[in-house]
């Protein structure tokens, strides 16, 4: 009998990937989406007579409760999230609701509804926000520096609290920074790409940007959905960092992204204060040992490498624009 799983944010970056990737190991694959009045469906369209949408809100408990009543999943991916942390200090109470309650929402549906279906939640490494040590690990003391960073730790135990007070199979992955193509345009990496592919193709001359300083430990989202899987796939539930190791500022991402189409981004990237956080998180780095000992997982994806992926996929979809609304 085929496993099934429920994916809340299945619209989202890392809902698209791990969609892809359960449909490979034959899963039923049901997607909770937001009904909005603009669709968001674009990046699994290409999915969408293989998979099941229900529409449902982590604001809205009946309708968590509804999907895992109809469906009694094994297990449950929770990527749903507001989960941009400018947008965080503009709405901070949606943030919470929404990224942190919305999880106790998820958890205690399970535990109501099917207790023995396993559980992922999407943890962050902007819960380590003012590092304590560096890198960081699973026992490294949080100090988040956002409400979506509060929220994102407040979440994180609550599935350690109901792991441990109802013995459910509840995960929490911390991950740090990962990207591909489908990452949000709001987002400073797709920002990034977009603007330094506009430029080569002189549709634009500058971009905006905040702190360049910002040091962040990069990868590919792709890469880390196996790593969610894997989490799932274990005897005991458990809680792993997951990250590369490797750090480079918001400035090196420019540097490397201009440099590979052959332009010098201290030319066209403006620093905009802006775009500045009320409070910075300045380094994040990861320290991912206990999910290479435990998982067999590791990063296969550098940063050059998710570089040169987004921005082919940006050359596309730009040529392709251009084709589409040329007179």
């Amino acid at each position: 009998m085929k496993k099934k799983a429920v994916i809340t944010g299945i619209t989202g970056q890392d809902g698209s990937y791990l969609a892809e990737l359960l449909l490979d190991k034959e899963y039923d694959v049901i997607g909770m989406a937001r009904r909005s009045s603009s669709s968001n469906f674009e990046r699994i369209k290409h999915l969408e007579n293989k998979i099941t949408i229900e529409y449902g809100d982590l604001a809205d408990q009946t309708s968590i409760n509804r999907i895992l009543d109809k469906y009694k999943p094994n297990e449950v991916y929770n990527l749903a999230a507001q989960s941009f942390v400018k947008t965080s200090f503009d709405q901070p109470i949606l943030t919470s609701d929404i990224t942190g309650i919305g999880v106790t929402r998820v958890l205690e549906a399970i535990k109501t509804i099917c207790p023995k279906a396993k559980f992922y939640q999407a943890s962050s490494s902007e819960m380590f926000g003012k590092v304590q040590t560096t890198p960081q690990d699973e026992k490294t003391r949080f100090y988040p520096r956002s409400p979506y960073g509060t929220a994102k730790a407040y979440a994180h135990h609550m599935t350690v609290n109901y792991r441990e007070s109802y013995n459910m199979f509840a995960c929490s992955g911390i991950l740090f920074n990962h990207e591909s193509p489908r990452r949000g345009k709001e987002f400073v990496t797709q920002k990034i790409i977009n603007g330094a592919v506009s430029i080569k193709n002189q549709k634009s001359k500058n971009i905006n940007l905040g702190n360049l300083e910002a040091i962040r430990d990069w990868g590919y989202a792709k890469d880390y959905c196996v790593a969610m899987w894997l989490m799932l796939q274990q005897d005991e539930p458990d809680d792993y960092v997951i990250g590369t190791g490797k750090t480079n500022s918001v400035k090196d991402f420019c540097d490397i992204s201009f440099k590979l189409l052959n332009l010098n981004y201290e030319e066209h990237v403006v620093v905009d204060e802006n775009y500045f956080r009320p409070a910075e998180v300045d380094l994040l780095v990861a320290d991912a040992s206990k999910a290479k000992s435990k998982l067999g997982w590791e990063p296969k994806t550098n940063l050059e490498e998710l570089i040169k992926i987004m921005i082919e996929s940006e050359k596309r979809k730009q040529f392709y624009n251009c084709f589409l609304f040329s007179d």
